[in-house]
């Protein structure tokens, strides 16, 4: 008898302590829902939605690293003066660092989509690493704008949440070819490196070269032997040669051309427009070799952008800098007018329209997220003692 009721006792104890902790989770769930009921910015519910992040996604380490770490800067810089303005209620950049290979996009993909503070996205930067990454960030509704992804298949595949901040391959390869044809070449070599953005640039480049395109040919992933290829571009007769891919190819292939007696012009897009195409491949081999891009110089931003990255980083704004920094700041609009969830900045993005504090370009989107076209622009720059000169902006066919 005393075991029976020790028994029901201990029943009636467990009872009584579990409605009080049923109790305070249900007044703590309460107390977190009105923590976030009045979204970042709004005093409704008494509290800001706070400690969103920005998800910037690209190359940050790796052979091509160059032409994504000045957006990271800019982004970085956004965002600290953002915080020197709201110190009450902070904004974070979370890094994803795709080393630019597209078999790492997916994982990154996934646990930036599984952080639910993250409700932006700058990137990814690469066309490649963009097929792989955004089917992930459309079925999560995360909104991204690339900086620097231009392939023009990218908004042709639904997703809604993609946006580009500069003009796609549809303008840059045709202002390359007519950057070429500048330079009365008897013949053009072109050569591509097959990834997602190269071949994709290096077509639309042969499609507007049109018969002055004499052969052209094949590079792969990592190559360092371009012998072969070497060959047959100094025998072909070509006068001009273009390279659509990036860096770390281009770089030991201008050096294996130079060194085989090619005397004509080097012009790639901006996949070598980048500080590391330079310094690898030194003065003696990239002297006069152009780069493409559709941006304008980032050293003659508007505003204070030059100053302050300057300041900031004791170095002026490399390539994308002023794109990413501008990219980086409708985000934090977006955030500072209350937006707290992605799928308000996705509807903030849709009816954006606005010019950029660096650019100057009035970020509007067309609804498969392509950049309005009459504010695309492309650039020519030539290496000259080592830095890259803005040569000029090229018209628009």
């Amino acid at each position: 008898m005393d075991g029976e009721r020790a028994s029901a006792l201990r029943q009636i104890f467990v009872r009584a302590i579990g409605g009080v902790a049923l109790a305070a989770l249900v007044m703590g769930g309460a107390a977190a829902c009105k923590q976030d009921e009045g979204g970042s910015g709004s005093d409704t519910a008494g509290a800001k939605v706070c400690d969103l992040k920005i998800g910037f996604f690209g190359a940050l380490s790796g052979a091509d690293a160059g032409l994504v770490t000045p957006g990271q800067q800019a982004a970085k810089m956004a965002i600290n003066q953002y915080n020197a303005e709201h110190a009450d209620c902070k904004v974070s950049l979370q890094e994803y660092d795709s080393q630019g290979k597209p078999e790492l996009a997916g994982g990154l993909a996934t646990s930036a989509v599984n952080d639910a503070k993250v409700v932006g996205m700058v990137g990814p930067a690469f066309s490649g690493e963009s097929e792989t990454a955004n089917p992930t960030f459309q079925q999560a509704g995360l909104p991204v704008i690339s900086q620097s992804a231009t392939r023009p298949s990218l908004s042709e595949q639904g997703w809604k949440i993609f946006h580009r901040g500069v003009g796609n391959d549809f303008s840059q390869g045709p202002a390359a070819a007519a950057y070429i044809k500048g330079l009365n070449p008897a013949k053009v070599f072109v050569v591509d490196d097959q990834s997602a953005y190269g071949a994709g640039l290096a077509d639309e480049v042969k499609k507007a070269l049109g018969p002055l395109v004499t052969a052209s040919d094949k590079a792969t992933d990592n190559q360092q032997d371009f012998s072969a290829i070497v060959t047959k571009v100094t025998g072909s007769g070509a006068t001009a040669l273009f390279y659509g891919g990036y860096t770390e190819e281009a770089s030991p292939f201008l050096k294996q051309l130079r060194a085989g007696g090619y005397k004509g012009t080097f012009v790639g897009g901006d996949g070598i427009y980048d500080a590391n195409m330079l310094s690898v491949t030194g003065n003696a081999d990239v002297e006069g070799a152009v780069a493409t891009c559709p941006c304008a110089p980032a050293t003659e931003a508007k505003g204070t952008f030059v100053a302050d990255f300057q300041k900031e980083y004791n170095a002026a704004p490399g390539v994308y800098a002023d794109v990413a920094y501008d990219l980086t700041k409708i985000f934090l609009e977006a955030i500072g007018e209350g937006k707290s969830t992605r799928a308000d900045i996705q509807a903030f993005l849709t009816s954006y329209s606005k010019a950029g504090a660096a650019t100057g370009v009035t970020y509007k989107w067309t609804d498969k997220g392509e950049l309005d076209p009459a504010q695309v622009r492309v650039w020519a720059y030539v290496a000259k003692n080592g830095q890259w000169a803005p040569d000029k902006e090229i018209p628009k066919a």
